[in-house]
Parts: structure tokens; C-alpha cells; sequence
């Protein structure tokens, strides 16, 4: 069973895949935790690694009572390691951070002072310097957090990635939402609580490789504008009217045509034509697709993760598996 107190923080950090990265990481993040005077843990959530990330946590967690390794069955992917992170920690307040060491654990301080003396639920990291980024990824990025935000109407911060600290009724909140491919970093502000940022510089990745190639930034994105906005759909709307003007045009000039005898053989303008109106439908169809993908998803209410082991609980028993109904426990 797990202790009657629970910790004043709780640090979660998904990984996968991090063998490498994993004793710097403990050794920049543990003199942090143990400086902010008061009482935490450090929910390590394995995304079903394939190398030796286990047997890492498992030798870091024996000099270091306070690191919890949650394991999950199958890879669920980064948001879904997350949320799982946030359904078993217990902390009053929890921060979510990455384990490469790009986001630096140093600010972790910061933000809990700034929670407690502005007294707001969520302190976001803010990215001033990407300066370690390449250019096409500030520009790409850049440019993400403008679209979500014109189409979804959400205060997503710009440079604001996953790393931030929620207070217990954030991750209540965040916990209680019954969505699939969830995208943390515009749920969090969608929910409109109290907030504050903090800045930090951007460092390059400590050791490894990204786990974040252009596939599934690309997937990511997709997830975030189908998630919080209708404005596809509307789109949609409009290609379909305009190229249904535009069909009508058409006719009315071969009509015409027919009608003074300018009529010529050829085929070009009806391939034009045809080319022209088949590729709005199809771009309509794909949108279309993607939501009803999405309600399809959520119809199954299959869960996105399932846990294998907790080392504060022992490994997962049938009982311990995440019913259909908290499936909201999922995301990307």
C-alpha cells in the first residue's frame, strides 16, 4: 500500500529509450530536488524501452529512495507516458519533465516559488533561447503555435513545451477528461486556471537520440488542431462550396460556348476540371476523416497505456489495469 503522506512535489519524467542519459540526469536532477526543502518523488514512467532504461532506474533507485519507476506494458507513446505519470503521482504540486536535459531541472525551484507566492495552478517553462534548436524546428515550431492558436482560440504559450508544474487540482482536472490523443501542452491552457511562466535557455540534448523524429511531430500536430478546433471542418465547407461554384462556372461557360459555337474539341480543360474538383473532395474527405477517426477512437474507449509495474505498489494485477471508462488517462 502506499504511504499514508503523500509528497509536497512530484517530478514526472517519461522515458524511453534513455539509457545513456538517464545517471546525468540523476545527477543534475537530485541535488535540485533535494534543495528545494520539502518532500517530493520522482515518477520515472518507461514507455515500454527497449534497451537497458530499466535496469538503469532500477540501479539509480537504489541510492535514491525518493525515485519511483513506473513501467508501462507496450511503448504508449511521449503524451501517453505522461499522463500515466500524472494518474499515479501524488504530490501537491507536479512538474513534467523531459529526461534529455534540454529543458534544465535547475528552474524547477523557480517555479515552485513563483506557485506558491502568485498562488496559480500552473507555472509554464518558456523557451527564451533555442539558439540549440535547428533553424527549421524554431521556425517550424514558431509557426505551430501561431496556427493552433488562430484556429483553437487557446492561450497556448509560444516556446511552451511539456515541461511546466500543475497543482493538484490541474492534474485532477487533466486526469478527469475523457479525450483520446490528448496534446498536453494546449489542454493545460485550455482549461483557463490561474497561470505563470518562467524562462529558461534551451540546452541541446545531454546524450541519445531524439525520440521525437518529423513523423511524429507531424502526428502531433495533427492531433492538436483535430483536438481543438472545428475550424478544419469549416474549411472543409468552404472548398466544397467554392469548388461547387466553381463547377457551376464551368458549365455555364460550355453553355455559352455551345450556344456561338466556340465549342472545340480537346481535352484539357475537362481533365483541369475534373483534376481540380476531385482533389477538393478528397482533401474534404481526409479531414472529414480524421474526426470521425477520432470518435471512432473514442467509441472503442480502449485505454492508451496499461501499467506493468509501479515500485511503490508492485507489479500491476488485473485489477490494476485501466478500465475502458478512464481511458481519459490517454493520449498521443
Amino acid at each position: 500500500m502506499p504511504p499514508a503522506l503523500s509528497p509536497e512535489l512530484s517530478i514526472v519524467v517519461p522515458v524511453y529509450n534513455e539509457e545513456d542519459v538517464l545517471p546525468l540526469l540523476a545527477q543534475r536532477l537530485r541535488p535540485v530536488a533535494d534543495g528545494l526543502g520539502t518532500t517530493y518523488e520522482v515518477v520515472t514512467v518507461d514507455d515500454g524501452s527497449t534497451d537497458s532504461t530499466a535496469v538503469v532506474l532500477q540501479r539509480i533507485r537504489r541510492e535514491w529512495p525518493e525515485l519511483r519507476v513506473v513501467r508501462l506494458r507496450a511503448n504508449a507513446g511521449h503524451q501517453a507516458a505522461i499522463s500515466a505519470g500524472l494518474a499515479v503521482a501524488r504530490g501537491d504540486y507536479v512538474v513534467t519533465l523531459d529526461a534529455d536535459l534540454q529543458d534544465p531541472p535547475e528552474v524547477i525551484a523557480q517555479m515552485l516559488a513563483v506557485a506558491r507566492d502568485e498562488r496559480v495552478d500552473v507555472v509554464y517553462g518558456v523557451r527564451s533561447d533555442r539558439s540549440s534548436d535547428s533553424a527549421f524546428k524554431r521556425l517550424s515550431a514558431r509557426a505551430f503555435y501561431r496556427v493552433i492558436r488562430a484556429l483553437s482560440g487557446t492561450s497556448a504559450q509560444s516556446d511552451a513545451g511539456d515541461y511546466r508544474m500543475m497543482s493538484r487540482a490541474t492534474v485532477e482536472a487533466v486526469n478527469s477528461l475523457p479525450e483520446h490523443n490528448r496534446v498536453l501542452r494546449f489542454i493545460v491552457p485550455a482549461l483557463g486556471f490561474p497561470s505563470a511562466s518562467v524562462s529558461y535557455r534551451r540546452d541541446e540534448r545531454a546524450a541519445g537520440r531524439s525520440k521525437y523524429p518529423l513523423a511524429k511531430m507531424l502526428r502531433l500536430s495533427i492531433d492538436s488542431v483535430t483536438g481543438f478546433s472545428i475550424a478544419p471542418l469549416r474549411a472543409a465547407t468552404w472548398l466544397g462550396l467554392t469548388g461547387g461554384l466553381a463547377a457551376v462556372a464551368l458549365l455555364v461557360y460550355a453553355l455559352v460556348a455551345q450556344l456561338v459555337g466556340h465549342t472545340l474539341p480537346g481535352w484539357t480543360s475537362t481533365v483541369v476540371a475534373v483534376a481540380g474538383v476531385g482533389a477538393v473532395q478528397l482533401l474534404c474527405l481526409g479531414i472529414l476523416g480524421e474526426y470521425v477517426g477520432r470518435m471512432y477512437a473514442m467509441m472503442q474507449a480502449r485505454p492508451t497505456y496499461f501499467i506493468a509495474y509501479d515500485s511503490l505498489t508492485g507489479p500491476a494485477t488485473s485489477s490494476d489495469a485501466p478500465l475502458p471508462a478512464e481511458s481519459h488517462q490517454a493520449s498521443l
